[in-house]
């Protein structure tokens, strides 16, 4: 069904009966909504609030206690950025979380930031596995991975300690100008065929 309130529509209801016209049309309209990628990545972390029950905080609160430690150690924005976001998957993808927020962050990032949100929730294993059955030496098969050191720094002195009440935390706010300055670079640009993040 067609919106409404929408000033331009393709004449298509089947994808292969599309032009070339309306698709250009899509590309069009595409644009701003696109630009916009930040501020909705931004609204749905609230969407973390009061997930994952059992812990002393919320996904909510750990993500912006993640993001935090990540600033105050001196990381460059886009880590702070990922440190933010690294389980924004948790409530739709609980059993895969990390692939969702590394797939979110993949157009904007390094491939070594993507590397190790991605592989983060096997990573963070190390502190716990040994407590529910696994091998805390999981991660050991990526040990000659590029990014294997700074996914165990990641999740080290950022992620696991993530979990304290008493911390003192930035509020969301804080991260904003970061979380829309990643999300405003080219969609697959320069930056995503680079190994390391770009500092500045």
């Amino acid at each position: 069904m067609n919106d409404p309130n929408a000033t331009s529509v393709v004449g298509f209801t089947r994808m292969d009966r599309g032009t070339a016209r309306d698709y250009a049309l899509l590309d069009e309209l595409a644009k701003p909504y696109i630009a916009e990628t930040g501020e909705r990545v931004l609204a749905y972390l609230e969407s973390l609030k009061g997930g994952f029950p059992g812990y002393q905080v919320d996904r909510y609160v750990h993500s912006l206690q993640t993001a935090t430690r990540a600033l105050r150690a001196g990381e460059c924005e886009e880590i702070v950025v990922a440190a933010l976001l690294h389980d924004i998957g948790d409530n739709l993808a609980p059993e895969n979380h990390a692939e969702v927020a590394a797939g979110v962050l993949r157009p904007y990032v390094a491939r070594h930031t993507y590397w190790m949100v991605l592989h983060h929730g096997l990573f963070q294993g190390y502190y716990y596995f040994d407590k529910t059955g696994g091998d805390p030496n999981e991660r050991e098969r990526h040990r000659d991975h590029p990014a294997y050191e700074m996914t165990v720094r990641f999740c080290a002195d950022y992620d696991q300690l993530s979990f304290d009440p008493q911390y003192d935390t930035f509020a969301l706010g804080h991260f904003a100008p970061m979380v829309e300055g990643v999300f405003a670079r080219e969609p697959w640009g320069e930056h995503t065929e680079q190994d390391w993040p770009m500092r500045g």
